[in-house]
């Protein structure tokens, strides 16, 4: 049998030359892509540099201590709820909201007729024991009594002067005055009124300059704090702010909180907050060191941390700006 030579077929030709013409458009657009680029770098070269107008300003060492912020409650140097200690029916009242009542000032004044009576039949009795006992000690001189009927009688005086004293103190109870200068708390008290003995009369709040702010902070800071340290007090609105200084601090932690408890006075100023108020309280924390101050709306954050934006020249003199 005689031999066949071998002839490519049309498929295998048609193969070659599609990839021979993806390869060929493939070169020429690498080739323009590049003459493009080389292009458009010579065109920027010669174009000026894009110039951006900052804010400067110059970052300093200053002298800082660290602190947190509590939370913190104003109270009054002198603050009472006032109760009666007694029940009876009231006859006369001076409680007048907002009103300052100077020491002594009665407020509630309860009805004593009964007492009074029995103060004067009392004092009737001590002026009758009285005048007894002396005529027997003139006796006793002259030998016409005996001794024991003397000391009887000196026993009936002052168990009469006891009753008299008694019944005075229990006037004095029922008669309610303001124990220092305080501003008068809302009451809700009237003439002809039944009090049960220890009702709620009104609160009253010592007038004062001063005040103290009672705040808690964590058992590690409260460690360091000590009597005379300063602390900032701010409003909620942080448009003032005071000075008040550390007078005492509690020994004890809270067992759930593990917080503990801090006192600071607050000077004399007008612009106190009022009592009951809520502050916020600065505490410094650690010791006194240097850092370098700058300001808040230079500080910026992203994904890897906070940075700032400086100013300086670079190799050639040009000045840029790097994140720090």
């Amino acid at each position: 049998m005689s031999a066949q030579p071998l002839v490519p077929s049309r498929r295998w030709i048609g193969s070659v030359t599609l990839v021979g013409a993806v390869l060929g458009i493939g070169i020429l657009l690498a080739a323009w892509k590049r003459s493009a680029t080389h292009e458009a770098e010579a065109a920027s070269a010669h174009q000026p540099e894009p110039v951006e107008l900052v804010t400067l300003a110059t970052a300093e060492p200053r002298q800082h201590r660290q602190s947190t912020t509590a939370v913190g409650t104003v109270l009054a140097l002198r603050s009472i709820t006032l109760r009666n200690e007694l029940a009876g029916t009231v006859r006369r009242v001076s409680l007048n909201p907002g009103e300052i009542v100077e020491p002594g000032t009665v407020l509630v004044a309860l009805d004593v007729a009964v007492e009074e009576a029995e103060l004067q039949a009392q004092e009737a009795e001590a002026g009758l024991a009285e005048t007894t006992l002396a005529r027997l000690e003139r006796l006793r001189q002259h030998q016409a009594t005996s001794q024991e009927e003397v000391d009887q009688a000196r026993a009936r005086r002052d168990v009469a002067l006891a009753q008299i004293t008694r019944t005075r103190a229990i006037i004095a109870r029922k008669t309610i005055r303001a124990p220092f200068r305080a501003r008068v708390g809302i009451a809700d008290v009237h003439p002809g009124q039944y009090l049960t003995e220890g009702a709620e009369l009104t609160t009253l709040q010592g007038v004062s300059n001063e005040a103290n702010v009672d705040f808690m902070v964590a058992q590690g800071v409260a460690a360091a704090l000590r009597e005379g340290m300063t602390v900032e007090i701010m409003t909620d609105d942080d448009t003032i702010s005071h000075s008040a200084r550390i007078v005492a601090v509690d020994a004890r932690v809270d067992a759930t909180t593990r917080n503990a408890t801090v006192r600071a006075r607050l000077s004399s100023s007008r612009h106190n907050p009022a009592p009951g108020a809520s502050v916020r309280v600065r505490v410094p924390v650690g010791p006194m060191g240097t850092a370098v101050a700058i300001p808040v709306s230079a500080l910026r954050k992203g994904p890897g941390g906070d940075h700032v934006w400086v100013i300086a020249p670079d190799s050639s003199g040009a000045t840029r700006a790097r994140a720090r």
